[in-house]
């Protein structure tokens, strides 16, 4: 498909700016609306940025490497992009739900395709309350925080807080604790992707927490519930062999 139109978007950094006019020069530059591909110049913190601003267009984003951590991300190289974006494989990710409601009565709603996390916002450790399904699974968790990852972002903030490493096919989110102090042994749970948590903040005005989807915060959270958001699809390419399944399955044996 030579004639495929491109749009391209990259971070503030300098090596991404570069690149980006050197592209520019190359295939033009055409608006978002009307591309059937959107190449996103950076790293994974502006790949998940680009997902979330463009998931209204329905288009697939590729992600080249122009920044630090580029887990989501192909190489750079601006050498026959129409013959690698025409042989790219195509990874669906659904993201996560957060409702997170706070002590003000007001409700944060944000998605997250990597993780939704509960942070600690004091120098106090958390204490939590886990349901799912309805179902109280941990009545208390002492702790510095606790995340619900998707497969595809179980080796970010997740993998450091020594959650497993989820098949990007496998319908299972990772319920993981950040530093459990009681249970001191309890490191998390496996959960059917079709699941709803519940986390109940416990003694939020002493314990205050803040909970985060990707990058959108709420503070003072007193309730947040998470589940996938199955009327949401990110469209992601990736260079043949370098798919979301392989890059999982090649970080547990770096």
């Amino acid at each position: 498909m030579s004639d495929r139109r491109i749009s391209f978007r990259a971070s503030p950094a300098p090596e991404a700016q570069h690149s980006l006019r050197q592209l520019e020069q190359m295939y033009g530059n055409c608006p978002e609306s009307s591309a059937d591909v959107i190449v996103a110049l950076g790293g994974d913190g502006f790949m998940l940025a680009t997902l979330h601003e463009t998931q209204g267009l329905g288009v697939p984003v590729y992600g080249m490497h122009r920044g630090t951590v580029g887990f989501l991300m192909n190489e750079f190289s601006e050498v026959a992009l129409h013959d690698r974006l025409d042989g790219a494989e195509e990874a669906l990710i659904r993201p996560l739900r957060m409702s997170a409601h706070t002590a003000a009565r007001t409700v944060v709603e944000a998605l997250a395709i990597n993780e939704v996390s509960l942070l600690r916002m004091g120098p106090q450790a958390a204490k939590l309350r886990i349901h799912v399904d309805d179902r109280e699974r941990l009545p208390e968790l002492v702790c510095d925080g606790a995340l619900v990852s998707t497969p595809a972002g179980s080796t970010a903030y997740n993998y450091s807080a020594h959650g497993p490493i989820v098949p990007i096919g496998a319908d299972i989110l990772a319920l993981t604790a950040i530093s459990a102090f009681r249970p001191r042994r309890w490191r998390g749970a496996l959960v059917p992707m079709s699941s709803r948590v519940c986390i109940d903040v416990l003694e939020a005005d002493k314990r205050p927490v803040a909970a985060v989807a990707d990058s959108k915060e709420a503070t003072d959270v007193v309730r947040v519930e998470i589940g996938i958001a199955s009327d949401v699809a990110h469209r992601i390419l990736f260079d043949p062999g370098h798919g979301l399944e392989e890059r999982l399955i090649r970080e547990q044996f770096a």
